[in-house]
């Protein structure tokens, strides 16, 4: 299966008729692997701020999650496996694989449950996979 097949059909489907706004897979440095058309062009920094982030919880939480230029204010999450951001009505998951990461970015009426359950489960797939 690809990559853009893991974007289109697990984090693009539905969930009690709601779906991600934009979805994507990138390696840890930063490359895309798979994205949907409405992903935001991400900068290397915001990445690196991420990756970071996950080596030490907490280092996102006093300036924001950036991603694509768009703020999101850090909420609990996972330390070193999942980060959360919310955004006004939307928001982010980003979970931290052996090999990538998974971002699923939403906004209401999809709550953030919703969001982190796509992302989360295809997280826990992809590990169990060795990815």
């Amino acid at each position: 299966m690809s990559w853009q097949t893991y974007v289109d059909e697990h984090l693009l489907c539905a969930i009690d008729g709601q779906r991600l706004t934009a979805a994507a897979i990138l390696g840890h440095d930063g490359a895309v692997w798979a994205q949907s058309d409405a992903f935001p062009q991400v900068k290397p920094e915001e990445i690196s701020a991420i990756m970071n982030d996950f080596s030490e919880p907490g280092s996102l939480a006093p300036t924001g999650l950036y991603l694509g230029g768009t703020k999101y204010m850090v909420i609990q999450g996972e330390p070193g496996a999942v980060i959360r951001g919310k955004k006004g009505p939307g928001g982010v998951t980003i979970m931290k694989t052996n090999l990538s990461i998974i971002i699923g970015i939403y906004e209401e009426p999809m709550t953030p449950g919703q969001c982190n359950m796509v992302v989360e489960r295809l997280g826990d797939y992809l590990v169990e996979q060795g990815f």
